[in-house]
């Protein structure tokens, strides 16, 4: 299995900006997607954005328009662009790796945005 490490979490105000960032330990190049889901506190575990190898983007319904998700397979690395952000983004962000035959996470990024 791949090692996500994520990065770039933090306290800002709403409509601020942050840009999170998974490093992963080897090539990305051949897996079968990567992506960003969170949690906020009493909630599940949600989709923000997934970027597969083949197809389209996806995004959340409510991170559409505001969240970008982005891979560089040169540098093994995924980032996560979030601008508007609102109290609701709050949650701690993982970074999630899909393989032909394993899915690893990362241990999470907190995001606070206050109002």
């Amino acid at each position: 299995q791949v090692q996500l490490v994520e990065s770039g979490g933090g306290l800002v105000q709403a409509g601020g900006s942050l840009r999170l960032y998974c490093a992963a330990s080897k090539s990305i190049w051949s897996f079968r997607s990567m992506g960003w889901y969170r949690q906020a506190p009493g909630k599940e575990r949600e989709l923000v954005a997934t970027l597969p190898a083949i197809g389209n983007t996806n995004y959340a319904d409510s991170v559409k328009g505001r969240f970008t998700i982005s891979r560089v397979n040169a540098n093994n690395t995924v980032w996560l662009q979030m601008t508007s952000l609102k109290p609701e983004d709050t949650a701690v962000y993982y970074c999630n790796a899909v393989e032909f035959q394993s899915t690893s996470w990362g241990q999470g990024t907190q995001v606070t945005v206050s109002s």
